[in-house]
C-alpha cells in the first residue's frame, strides 16, 4: 500500500484531545501523510488545518470516507459513532484505528469485527494507556518470569471529581454506553489483562453507583475551564453510574478485582494503578495526579531473601506508540487478519456483562466465543441463579 515515495494517506475524524493525539502522531510518523480531518466545528477545523498544513478537511466524515483517497483513518469521536464510522470506513476499504471504548456495547462492537473480516481491513482500537512506561516496564518484568505465575490483580482508577461534562453525551447512557466504567474503567480493564497475558474471564459480578452525579455534584473542573461542557451540552439528565466495582474469574483460577469512578469523596484528582500477585513475587504500580515517574515496586524473595527493588520506567509511548504499531500492522498485508478488532470487542463483552450483573444483582457468566466467527452473536450472558 505504501512505496519510499507514496506514504499512506492518512485522515482523521474528531477535533477533540484525542483526535489532535492521533494528528500529532500522523504528522510525526515517517510513511503516513495526515491528508484530511473531519469534524463539525467549523472553527477548531481551521485552526487544525493551519495547524498541520491539512490539504482537506470536511463537516461530514462521510464526505471524507466518499473521496476514496484514504488508506487509514482514525476514529476519535463520541462513542455512539465509533461503530456507524468504523463500519463505513471498512466497507470502503480503509484500515480503523477507533478510540476506545470500542463502541457502546458488544453488538456494536461486533458489527465492528465483521466488517473488518469481510473488508480485510485492520481495525484496532487505541488502548493507548498500556503504551505508558511503567506498564510496559511491568509487562517486561511479568514476561520475564520474574513474578512467576499471577493468579490475582487488583487495578483501579479513581476521580476526586471528574465527571467530563454534567448534561453532556457522556452522562447520557444512550449516547455514551456507560459512566467511568466503559469511560476510564476500560483502560485498566485493558492493561490488566494485558499484563495477565489475555486470559479468558469466566465470570463477572459487578456493582454499580450513581450516587454523586445526580445530585450535579463531581462535575470536572478541568472540562469546564477547557469550555468542554458547553461544546458537548446535549441537555441529558445524568444517566449513568459514578462508580463501578467488579469481581472477575479467570480461566484456569486466576482473578481481577476493579474500581473505578468518576467521582467520589477520596483525596482530590486522578489515581491509577495495579497490583499484581504470583507465585515468585507481585508489583504494586501506583500514578497520583499523572506525577512521573511513576512509583513501582517490584517484591520477590522469600524470608532472609526477601527483595523490595523500585523499578524506573522508561518513556510513555501513548499515542504515537499506538499509531505506530498500527502503521506497522497496515503495513504488514499478510497478518492483517489477526488485527481485526478482537480485544477490544473481548472487553466490550465483559462491560456488557458487568452492567448486565449490576442489573440483576447476580453473577453473570460469559460463554467462550469461537474465534473468527463472523456474525457471531456478541456476548453469550448467563446470569447464575437468575
Amino acid at each position: 500500500m505504501t512505496t519510499a515515495s507514496a506514504p499512506l494517506r492518512a485522515g482523521v475524524i474528531g477535533l477533540g484531545w484525542a483526535g489532535q493525539q492521533h494528528m500529532d502522531a500522523y504528522a510525526a510518523l515517517p510513511g503516513v501523510e495526515l491528508v484530511a480531518i473531519a469534524g463539525l466545528e467549523d472553527g477548531p477545523r481551521a485552526e487544525l488545518v493551519e495547524k498541520y498544513g491539512v490539504p482537506r478537511d470536511y463537516r461530514d466524515w462521510k464526505d471524507m470516507i466518499a473521496a476514496g483517497d484514504l488508506d487509514v483513518v482514525s476514529v476519535a469521536t463520541p462513542t455512539f459513532l465509533h461503530a456507524p464510522i468504523s463500519i463505513g470506513a471498512l466497507e470502503a476499504g480503509v484500515h480503523v484505528l477507533s478510540e476506545k471504548p470500542m463502541a457502546r456495547h458488544a453488538a456494536e462492537a461486533q458489527d465492528m469485527v465483521d466488517a473488518a473480516r469481510q473488508a480485510g481491513r485492520v481495525l484496532e482500537v487505541a488502548f493507548n494507556r498500556r503504551r505508558r512506561g511503567e506498564i510496559e516496564a511491568l509487562k517486561a518484568a511479568v514476561d520475564a518470569g520474574t513474578l512467576g505465575r499471577l493468579y490475582h490483580a487488583r487495578t483501579l482508577w479513581l476521580r476526586r471529581e471528574g465527571i467530563p461534562s454534567l448534561g453532556s453525551w457522556f452522562t447520557n447512557r444512550e449516547m455514551a454506553g456507560g459512566g467511568p466504567l466503559i469511560d476510564i474503567g476500560v483502560h485498566i480493564l485493558d492493561y490488566t489483562l494485558h499484563l495477565l497475558g489475555e486470559p479468558r474471564v469466566t465470570t463477572v459480578s459487578a456493582v454499580t453507583h450513581s450516587e454523586l452525579g445526580v445530585r450535579g455534584r463531581g462535575g470536572s473542573a478541568a472540562a469546564e475551564s477547557a469550555g468542554q461542557a458547553g461544546k458537548q451540552l446535549v441537555g441529558s439528565a445524568y444517566e449513568v453510574e459514578d462508580f463501578a466495582t467488579l469481581l472477575l474469574r479467570l480461566e484456569g483460577g486466576g482473578s481481577v478485582l476493579l474500581e473505578t469512578s468518576w467521582a467520589a469523596y477520596r483525596p482530590a484528582g486522578d489515581e491509577f494503578g495495579v497490583t499484581v500477585y504470583g507465585t515468585e513475587g507481585g508489583a504494586d504500580l501506583r500514578v497520583v495526579d499523572y506525577a512521573d515517574p511513576a512509583e513501582l515496586t517490584i517484591y520477590t524473595g522469600d524470608g532472609a531473601e526477601a527483595r523490595t527493588e523500585q523499578i524506573a520506567p522508561g518513556p510513555h509511548g501513548e499515542h504515537l506508540a499506538v499509531v505506530e504499531e498500527f502503521l506497522a500492522h497496515v503495513a504488514d498485508e499478510a497478518n492483517w487478519h489477526l488485527h481485526d478488532g478482537t480485544e477490544g470487542l473481548t472487553r466490550a463483552r465483559i462491560i456488557d456483562a458487568a452492567y448486565e450483573s449490576a442489573r440483576l444483582g447476580a453473577e453473570v457468566r460469559l460463554e467462550p466465543v469461537e474465534a473468527q466467527a463472523v456474525s457471531q452473536p456478541a456476548a453469550e450472558i448467563v446470569a447464575e441463579g437468575a
